[in-house]
């Protein structure tokens, strides 16, 4: 969790806030508080904090105000909101009224309070970093999965949807989505199936998973015979039996488009050229670019030791 965070504090109660934001700052967070009295959604406007508490226990209308306004607000509506409840109304207070992310009872215990902050914090990392498409973690923990596996005996796996881009533009972007979140699937549970590992979406067609190299050759081939497999029955027994649909390149021109296929470039990262994250894509990118020479789904692994 980085620090500080900026915590806006609201509440009608003076002294609970004084001491929240004595606790607070303590732990090296910024806390400002506020009364229901003030003007609380205009000092989010011009400066909103990263989280928020809010007192419940004291005016219930006041807060389900803020709340409501915040959450319909595309801007504000990620940002963690945490409630504190008395502990006398837990069986009558109306929690489908208040779209919180986490509550505390009142009176406090500071310990669970800085662990409320510190889960609102993950739960939002991962929700920001995650795919919203396949769920898969996205570029912030893939980077970190790279640089943790740097001088093991393991292996970054880029993965690419060959003629991806026309199949989207021919069958449409739900088709495409679909196709998107299969390989998803198919790559998690080979990696998973295969004693676990690393599974990323970059973005578009481009994914990255990685696993040990003792596992790799029967990872890659596991990911490109189920994804050749499932792929058939996104087209007829015409286009099928041909192997190809007509479609537009990249050039807007009209042409025979193959069928879907994957290329997977294999980098292991026990390797003496491997020092740093970019030389990772560099040599993932020189595979793919080989590995798409070939209509068929096809895996490269990256055998030059140094360079």
């Amino acid at each position: 969790m980085l620090l500080p965070i900026r915590i806006s504090l609201v509440s009608s109660d003076a002294q609970l806030i004084s001491h929240l934001q004595l606790r607070l700052q303590s732990r090296g967070h910024q806390a400002t508080g506020m009364s229901y009295i003030d003007s609380v959604l205009g000092a989010f406007y011009s400066d909103p904090p990263d989280l928020l508490i809010i007192d419940l226990s004291s005016d219930c209308n006041a807060g389900t105000t803020i709340i409501t306004a915040l959450r319909s607000d595309s801007f504000f509506s990620t940002i963690p909101i945490i409630g504190l409840v008395s502990d006398r109304d837990y069986d009558s207070f109306p929690w489908e009224t208040y779209p919180l992310d986490d509550f505390v009872f009142l009176p406090l215990n500071f310990s669970e309070l800085f662990c409320r902050i510190a889960l609102s914090f993950s739960r939002l990392k991962r929700i920001f970093d995650n795919n919203p498409l396949t769920r898969l973690p996205g570029n912030t923990s893939i980077q970190r999965a790279i640089e943790d596996a740097m001088g093991k005996p393991q292996a970054v796996c880029h993965v690419d949807i060959n003629h991806f881009k026309p199949y989207n533009d021919a069958f449409g972007f739900s088709h495409g989505d679909e196709v998107l979140r299969m390989l998803a699937r198919i790559m998690f549970n080979a990696v998973r199936d295969a004693g676990g590992g690393f599974c990323g979406h970059i973005g578009g067609d481009d994914f990255v998973f990685i696993v040990s190299l003792t596992q790799l050759e029967s990872v890659c081939k596991t990911v490109i015979d189920h994804f050749d497999q499932i792929v058939l029955d996104l087209f007829d027994e015409a286009t099928k039996r041909q192997g190809y649909y007509n479609g537009t390149n990249r050039k807007g021109e009209m042409e025979k488009i193959p069928l879907l296929s994957i290329s997977i470039a294999a980098v292991p990262m026990n390797s003496d050229k491997i020092r740093h994250v970019a030389k990772v894509a560099e040599v993932a990118a020189e595979l793919k670019k080989l590995a798409k020479e070939s209509e068929k789904s096809q895996y490269l692994v990256d055998q030059r030791k140094s360079e």
